[in-house]
């Protein structure tokens, strides 16, 4: 079998490039955010797990030694991570804060902290990259696992409001392009989480169009009036045409006054207090 392992650059450059399209993903969530003035509903766990994943990576890379391409995608990793975690904290609800808070302390702070010390002090050469790779490999996989916490509310509430699905597909991508990456250079610390990050991935997606048509449908049918829902229009059998009944041409009477009230209203308004200074009728009785 040939040997392609100098095509990992190739796949280590377009999985930077769509890992850096994964970090931007999550914009147009942060827009919404934005716009509403309020992280409700929204979870910081993707980002800040994201944000100590990338952490962990550079420090792995590191001891690793020749895998410049990960070290600079984690570097703008952390950067863009920073940047969502403190736009939420700004927006979130003082519980979520407090929430994410914690979890930034536990992980970033303490977590990242200690491992430094320990493997540092405690572990000497190759080990301590065995070491910090196995628990890049977890965190990982963490990383790719944290979108599915909104899982459960999409299923519960049948609505993907608050997965959002760019997301979901570049991660997809990225786990394909980061598999090869890690299978050439022959690092399971790499590959490995990348065929659980595929099938998360592809998951979610299923689950995104799933609930996205019934989302759609349901706002369609929304939007028919309730006076017509219940009525069937009758054919002619020997005209072909169209009979209504008597009640079904009520109901297109309303349809057409809701349909038009809001261009009406000024107008009925004016016709109304011209009615009003009209003198009157009088019947005479004999």
């Amino acid at each position: 079998m040939a040997d392609i392992s100098h095509l990992a650059p190739i796949f280590g450059a377009l999985g930077s490039i769509i890992s850096f399209i994964v970090f931007l993903s999550p914009l147009p969530t942060f827009y919404d955010i934005y716009k509403k003035k309020s992280a409700e509903g929204y979870q910081s766990i993707p980002y800040v797990v994201a944000l100590f994943s990338a952490m962990l990576m550079i420090y792995y890379a590191l001891l690793k030694g020749n895998m410049m391409v990960v070290i600079i995608i984690n570097v703008l990793g952390i950067v863009i991570e920073t940047i969502y975690v403190g736009f939420y904290l700004f927006y979130a609800p003082k519980k979520a804060r407090v929430q994410t808070i914690k979890l930034l302390l536990l992980l970033v702070v303490g977590g990242y902290g200690a491992i430094l010390l320990v493997v540092q002090f405690l572990f000497k050469g190759v080990v301590r990259a065995q070491i910090v790779g196995w628990m890049c490999l977890v965190f990982s996989i963490c990383t790719f696992a944290a979108p599915l916490c909104i899982l459960r509310k999409v299923i519960k509430t049948k609505s993907v409001e608050y997965m959002p699905f760019l997301l979901s597909f570049f991660l997809t991508l990225s786990a394909v392009m980061w598999f090869v990456y890690g299978f050439l250079k022959k690092d399971v610390n790499i590959y490995a989480p990348n065929i659980l990050g595929f099938i998360f991935g592809i998951l979610q997606m299923v689950l995104y169009f799933m609930y996205n048509k019934k989302e759609k449908n349901i706002v369609k049918e929304q939007k028919l009036p309730e006076l017509l829902q219940n009525h069937v229009i009758i054919l002619d059998d020997q005209k072909k045409l169209p009979y209504l009944t008597e009640e079904q041409i009520i109901d297109i009477w309303k349809l057409g006054s809701l349909l038009y009230s809001e261009k009406l209203n000024a107008r009925g308004a004016e016709a109304a207090a011209k009615v009003e200074n009209m003198p009157k009728l009088q019947t005479v009785q004999t």
